[in-house]
């Protein structure tokens, strides 16, 4: 197995882009995580925070429709997400 769970989401130009990779850093820091690699900062189209058992995939709108990877995974197990409300 590759990882356990992969997590893709959007951010709408390449500076939100990085601010989620920063924050999602952040708050898993706090859990004491720490990735093992980490590639696209410097760009902001696609940030990929790898963490071993969860693989964070930040794309901008156009990249991430480029890549396509919800269809390179189409018969993966979706899981479903809450976000909590603030």
């Amino acid at each position: 197995m590759l990882t356990d769970v992969f997590i893709i989401a959007s951010g709408t130009s390449r500076r939100h882009v990085i601010t989620l990779a920063e924050e999602a850093e952040s708050k898993l820091k706090e859990q004491d995580r720490r990735p093992l690699r980490r590639e696209g900062m410097e760009d902001g189209t696609w940030v990929l925070l790898d963490y071993g058992d969860v693989v964070v995939h930040l794309f901008d709108e156009e990249t991430r429709a480029y890549y396509d990877l919800e269809r390179l995974w189409a018969d993966a197990p979706r899981l479903t997400f809450e976000p909590a409300v603030s």
